[in-house]
């Protein structure tokens, strides 16, 4: 079931929203150098990786390097970057993975194959084995505002409730924050258009320590 909605509603919403998505096409070719779509290597469900689709919001000269390394990001975002990363309108191009099954509207944010130790704490409590999703528990409980292992504590707490409800409760407090723009982290942060990697010791921990009513 879950599957036949996220192809009828993904269709209808590439079909309803194209014109949006022509439209910010075109601003970003016409704005900054290089494609308007960027695609990266993501992990989706059971651990395979798949290619992901977004709206470039960064120049195609930015450093591939970690987040906390940047300190002059005003640069490397484009004209239009700051307003497709405040309204999550960059996002719009993962409807095509929805359609095409890689990617569900609902589940854990699909992450990329550098983040070992948090695949790996995914993996343990069996994370892995739900589709990635456009928004999911976590976004709609602190999404950039909280650590990568109380993310992973929020997928698997959904993967222990998932259901149309839930589904349709997430999507609607989506929406809710994306309209406040809340929990949003500031676009002067860059995370050269991935996540950045919590420390090896953090994750370890956090998977030690954890009580037993998260995996058991």
């Amino acid at each position: 079931m879950k599957r036949f909605l996220d192809i009828v509603v993904s269709a209808l919403m590439i079909i309803i929203l194209s014109p949006l998505l022509l439209l910010i096409y075109i601003m970003i070719e016409t704005t900054s150098r290089g494609p308007a779509l960027f695609k990266q290597v993501r992990m989706g469900k059971d651990n395979k990786e798949f290619n992901i689709y977004k709206f470039r919001t960064m120049k195609i000269n930015t450093p591939n390097i970690a987040t906390n390394d940047f300190h002059d990001a005003d640069k490397y975002i484009t004209k239009v970057g700051n307003l497709l990363r405040k309204t999550s309108l960059d996002e719009l191009p993962q409807l095509f993975n929805i359609f095409e099954g890689t990617m569900s509207f609902v589940g854990p944010r699909p992450i990329i194959i550098e983040e070992q130790e948090v695949i790996k704490m995914r993996t343990l409590c069996g994370v892995h084995k739900i589709k990635p999703g456009l928004t999911g528990w976590a976004q709609v409980n602190g999404r950039d505002s909280i650590s990568n292992e109380e993310k992973v504590k929020l997928d698997y707490e959904y993967m222990q409730n998932m259901c149309f409800h839930m589904d349709a409760k997430i999507i609607f407090l989506t929406a809710f924050k994306v309209f406040k723009q809340s929990d949003i982290r500031d676009v002067n942060v860059i995370d050269n258009e991935t996540n950045a990697v919590d420390t090896k010791n953090s994750i370890k921990e956090s998977v030690t320590r954890e009580d037993q009513r998260f995996f058991l």
